[in-house]
Parts: C-alpha cells; sequence; structure tokens
C-alpha cells in the first residue's frame, strides 16, 4: 500500500497551481496580494519567484478593471487565475463577473469562451465581521454560465483546482479559510476530479445529510457521537453547487425518508431550499419526515465574539438538527454533553492563523 503523502489545503492548491502554469504556458496568476507575505495562506507561494512577475502579476486595488482584463486576455486563449483575499471584494466586478465573464459563451453563439477560474476566499474568524466573512455562495450559483464548486478536502482542492483550470468556461471556487489548514492524503501526481457531480462521503439508512465547506468536517466529526446511538446516514459534499445535480441525493431520500440540509450560507433563498424543493417535487410521498434546512441568519455577520456564538452553526446545533429530523429529541441532553470545546468561537483551532 502507497505511503500517504499528508499535505494542507493551501499546499495543495499552491502545488496545482504550480502544476498547471508548469504544464501550460498560457495560465498565469493575478491578484491583490498574490505576492504578499502571507502569500494569500500559503497558497501562492514562490509563484513569483518559478514563474517571475510576468505571470504572476500584483494588481492596484481595482477589481472591476482586474476583472475585465483577465475576460479579454482568456477570450483571446488565455487562461488567467484570479484570486480575490474575500468574496466581499469579488462584488466590486459583479457587474464583470455576470455580464460578460458568465454570458460571453452564449451571446457569441458559442464562439468566444471564458477559460478563467476565479478563487474567492469565504469564511469566518477574528470579528472580521460583515465585509469580511460573507459566504454569498447562492448569489453565484444563481448566475448561468458560472460553475462554482466549493472544496472542503485537500485532496479534492487539488483535483477540482485543475479541473477548474482546464474548463473551457468560468470556474468560481469558493474557499472557506478555516479549511486552507486543515491536512490530508494528496496524490502527488497530476489527476483531475469530477467538478459536475457532488460525491457521496458516507453511506447510512436512518437519514440523508448534504454538507460542504466547514461544516462537512463538523457532521464528520458527530459521526461517531451518533454511530454509538445506533444512528448512521448518508452524507453528501455539496462540493459542487453549479451544476447543482441532486439525483443521487433525491435517491437517497427515497430510501431513507428523511433529508437535512446543511447550508454554508444564508438559510433564506440558499442552496437547501433548492434542494429540498426538488425533494418535493420528485419523492414527497417517500419522506417519513419534514425536510428540514439550516444555514445562517438572514442578518449582516456579526463582528462580536457574543453575537457570532449565536450566529454560526456548530456541532452541538448541528446535532440537535439531525435529532430534530430522527424525532429523537428525548437523547438530546445526552448527547449534546459529549460535545466539549475549549476552543474560541472565532478559530477553528488553537492553530490558526490569520490575520486575513
Amino acid at each position: 500500500m502507497p505511503k500517504k503523502r499528508i499535505l494542507t489545503a493551501s499546499q495543495a492548491i499552491n502545488e496545482a497551481t504550480i502544476m498547471a502554469m508548469k504544464k501550460d504556458n498560457s495560465v498565469y496568476v493575478i491578484g491583490e496580494g498574490v505576492n504578499d507575505p502571507k502569500e494569500i495562506f500559503g497558497t501562492t507561494k514562490n509563484l513569483k519567484k518559478i514563474f517571475t512577475s510576468k505571470r504572476v502579476i500584483e494588481t492596484p486595488i481595482s477589481e472591476n478593471a482586474m476583472t475585465g482584463l483577465c475576460i479579454g486576455s482568456a477570450m483571446m486563449g488565455l487562461k488567467p487565475i484570479q484570486i480575490h483575499q474575500r468574496v466581499d471584494f469579488a462584488i466590486l466586478a459583479l457587474e464583470q463577473i455576470i455580464n460578460n465573464c458568465a454570458k460571453a459563451f452564449f451571446v457569441s453563439n458559442s464562439k468566444h469562451t471564458v477559460p478563467m477560474v476565479i478563487r474567492m476566499i469565504i469564511g469566518r474568524g477574528w470579528g472580521q465581521g460583515p465585509m469580511h466573512s460573507q459566504i454569498l455562495d447562492s448569489l453565484f450559483a444563481q448566475i448561468p454560465g458560472l460553475k462554482v464548486i466549493m472544496p472542503t478536502f485537500p485532496k479534492d482542492f487539488k483535483g477540482m483546482i485543475l479541473s477548474a483550470i482546464k474548463d473551457r468556461n468560468p470556474v468560481v471556487i469558493l474557499e472557506h479559510r478555516w479549511l486552507h489548514n486543515i491536512k490530508g492524503d494528496v496524490p502527488k501526481k497530476y489527476y483531475l476530479n469530477n467538478i459536475n457531480k457532488i460525491k457521496k462521503i458516507n453511506n447510512g439508512h436512518d437519514l440523508t445529510i448534504v454538507a460542504n465547506g466547514y461544516n462537512l468536517l463538523e457532521v464528520i466529526e458527530l459521526k461517531k457521537i451518533l454511530k454509538d446511538e445506533k444512528i448512521s446516514f448518508d452524507l453528501f459534499d455539496l462540493n459542487i453547487l453549479q451544476p447543482l445535480e441532486t439525483n443521487a441525493i433525491i435517491n437517497s431520500v427515497k430510501k431513507t425518508g428523511r433529508i437535512l440540509v446543511i447550508d454554508s450560507g444564508f438559510k433564506n433563498l440558499g442552496i437547501g431550499s433548492e434542494i429540498i424543493s426538488r425533494i418535493s417535487e420528485t419523492c414527497m410521498e417517500k419522506l417519513k419526515s419534514k425536510p428540514l434546512r439550516i444555514g445562517l441568519p438572514f442578518v449582516p455577520t456579526p463582528s462580536s465574539r457574543f453575537l457570532a456564538k449565536s450566529y454560526y452553526l456548530n456541532k452541538k446545533r448541528i446535532l440537535i438538527s439531525i435529532l430534530q429530523v430522527l424525532n429523537k429529541k428525548k437523547i438530546k441532553n445526552n448527547l449534546s454533553k459529549k460535545i466539549k470545546s475549549n476552543i474560541p468561537i472565532d478559530v477553528p483551532d488553537l492553530s490558526f492563523k490569520g490575520p486575513f
């Protein structure tokens, strides 16, 4: 059996970028802070040393202009990887992304393609509040012409980014900042992951759970607690938001009769709403309990730890939701006691690094 090769997600992103740039001279990296000493959480480490400033371009603070440059160069045959240190900054380029980047293929009758990757870092931590902690996943997933992916595990980060770079049209990659330091087995070779279909990562029979990003890790950590109560579940990693392929989820619900969707973004008008709508349209008669979706409340992200405690989902709230779907509220208190943590609300673990 081959020895495992353990990398962090940020190392996997960095390795994928270097591989793609060595393989294809038309690939270049561009963004605000790509040559910053912190190297965008380590994901752009050594790029300038290897490829020089001709292919690793630090830009002025002008997101709209930078995006227009990327779109034009992509239509002319280059393959830009544009990086926003926060998804919030990409809002300044929405007109370019929605009206030019996403539509070029369609309005040109497929004559123009835009092979462009837009990396957007999402998520919370250290009181960054309403303008630096947003998710906005459903916003981008609503735009025809964009693929939207949200990897969780280091292996998937590498394979999905390599696939995104090879795609003929624009791909938005949402990267939760709390995932950059997680570790996992990552093959050394060049490989591609499917970016058109979500994957099932656990089999069970009591209910179906759909989650992504950091919430997915929370669900995985609950697995042992639930197993002790003889509760098992099908778990889907919703790492592809667009195209949203739900056939596997629907088939799972037909088997389990129960569904919980955990949104990384807002519960209101979120991805979970669409998934449950499709289940209601196709297999309502198979449901043994009401479908449930949970996510962020529909208010701007708070900055204080006190408010963040009630704003964000955590293992305990996810566990209570699982028991609600299963109609097992009586064991809620006993199981909740098994979830203990001395980690502050605004970091995933005590080794978390920032500040940005």
